[in-house]
Order: C-alpha cells, then sequence, then structure tokens
C-alpha cells in the first residue's frame, strides 16, 4: 500500500508540473502523452508475446511516437495509412512467422491506444485559457473513478461485479466509484471557480455528465484490458510503477474516458 501511494503521489506532482508549465512550454504534455503512448503500446505488445518481432515491434512504437505530434486531419490520417501499409507489408513478406490474427490484434491496439491518448491534447485546445482545467479533469474523472472502486469495494465489497474477468472488483465498488467520480468532478469545478475569485462560470451540469458517465467508462477500459491480462495469464502490464503496475494498468481508464471528454467539451463547455 505504501508503494502504492508513493507512486500515486509522484504520478500527481507530474501532472501538476505539466499544468504548471503549460504556459511556458505547451510541448510538454504532447510529449508526456507521446511517452505514455509508446510505454503503452510497447507493453501490449510484449504483453501478446509478440516483441521479438521488429515487424510488428518498430512500426507501432515510431506511430505512437510521433501521433501525439500531428495535429488532426490530414497528418493523422497519413500516419494512420503510412502504418497500414507497412503492417500489411509484413504480412506478405514474412507471411511464414506473422499471422493474421496477430497482426490485427497489434494493429487495432497500436492505433486505438495513441488516438484516446492524443484526444488529451485536443481537450487542451477545446478548453481555450483554461485547456489545463478540461485536461485534468478527462484524466481525474478516470483516476476518481478507480479510488472510489478501490475503496467501497475493500471496505463494503460483497457482491462479485464480473468475477471471470477481474475477480476483485464488486457491485459496491463500482457505486462508490459513480458517487465517488461525480463527487469529485464538482468538487474540481468549485475548486476551479474559487481559484478565479468566481469571476468564470462552471458548468457543474456538464460536469456532473463527466463524473457519471466517467465512471461507467472506466470500469469498462479497466475490465477491457483485464481481459487482456487474463487471455495472456499475466497480472500486471509490466512493473514500472510500483504498486500500480505499468502505464496501461494506471492509463487503461483514460484511454476510454479521455475521447468522451473530447466528445462532450467539443459542443458543452466546462467554463464559460
Amino acid at each position: 500500500m505504501k508503494s502504492r501511494m508513493l507512486s500515486a503521489f509522484v504520478l500527481i506532482l507530474f501532472l501538476a508540473a505539466i499544468v504548471v508549465f503549460d504556459k511556458t512550454f505547451p510541448l510538454a504534455l504532447v510529449i508526456a502523452v507521446a511517452v505514455i503512448s509508446v510505454l503503452s503500446v510497447y507493453e501490449i505488445i510484449h504483453a501478446l508475446g509478440l516483441s521479438q518481432k521488429l515487424v510488428y515491434l518498430i512500426p507501432s512504437l515510431l506511430l505512437a511516437a510521433v501521433f501525439p505530434f500531428f495535429p488532426c486531419g490530414t497528418f493523422q490520417q497519413i500516419a494512420y495509412y503510412v502504418y497500414t501499409v507497412l503492417i500489411f507489408l509484413s504480412l506478405i513478406f514474412y507471411s511464414n512467422t506473422v499471422t493474421f490474427r496477430e497482426a490485427g490484434v497489434v494493429y487495432s491496439m497500436a492505433l486505438m491506444i495513441p488516438t484516446a491518448l492524443t484526444t488529451l491534447v485536443q481537450v487542451r485546445g477545446q478548453g481555450g485559457d483554461f485547456g489545463m482545467f478540461y485536461v485534468i479533469i478527462a484524466i481525474c474523472s478516470a483516476w476518481a473513478a478507480d479510488v472510489g472502486a478501490f475503496a467501497a469495494g475493500s471496505l463494503f465489497g460483497k457482491h462479485k461485479l464480473c468475477p471471470h474477468i477481474s475477480p476483485k472488483k464488486t457491485i459496491e465498488g463500482l457505486i462508490g466509484g459513480f458517487v465517488l467520480d461525480t463527487a469529485v468532478m464538482l468538487l474540481f469545478g468549485w475548486v476551479f471557480a474559487l481559484s478565479h475569485g468566481y469571476t468564470v462560470f462552471v458548468n457543474y451540469g456538464a460536469l456532473a455528465v463527466i463524473g457519471f458517465v466517467g465512471a461507467g467508462l472506466s470500469v469498462l477500459g479497466d475490465l477491457s484490458f483485464s481481459l487482456i491480462k487474463r487471455s495472456c495469464h499475466i497480472k500486471d502490464f509490466s512493473e514500472l510503477i510500483p504498486g500500480h503496475g505499468g502505464i496501461l494498468d494506471r492509463f487503461d481508464s483514460v484511454i476510454f474516458v479521455a475521447p468522451f471528454v473530447a466528445f462532450l467539451t467539443s459542443f458543452w463547455s466546462l467554463v464559460l
């Protein structure tokens, strides 16, 4: 538990540093997303036992590294296209050692992970002068649901949620995730308004929606990647973050929540 708390504190400090230096070094967020994407894609390929097949590994890591730096639109489409061509070339030229099933799994994961995480950069752009508040909401909505589920499940958990996928998850934990996530989003909104002397209007309705829907998506992301871990017969994707596992073990829920926040805030502002 001590290592888990220490790792969580370091992650929060890392996020705080990106927020503090956003105005002077806006590339910090993009670089962070790129690094997290690369590590996440590597973890999933390694979990699948395919890290030795460089025809998968190198193009996938390159896509994850460069994708966050491309603006939405043409450049991202080019990146998709080039990566698709490389993967299918590997199927043709290495057909004796590369299977379509392997290529399909790697291809889908290598596209999904950086695409989903890059929406954090999109969210910042949609927030304008308050962009980093939007980013904090997108990340913390995923993490608050995890904390709420862990706490409520540990204290009150009796009824299993999906024992065949994640034996420790409970219905009580799920409810705790919904409650804490919604409460934290509203609290963040109040603190943000307070820090600006109530000169800004905070959209508490949108924050409540993000808290409630985000909690559900957080569980979906967690269970989805837990299913992958069970199929690969591993407990964690890596041991990079003591007490938490790998990057994917911490950002699996963000992969599902961040795109939703990007979609919602494209037409419903959090701050007016």
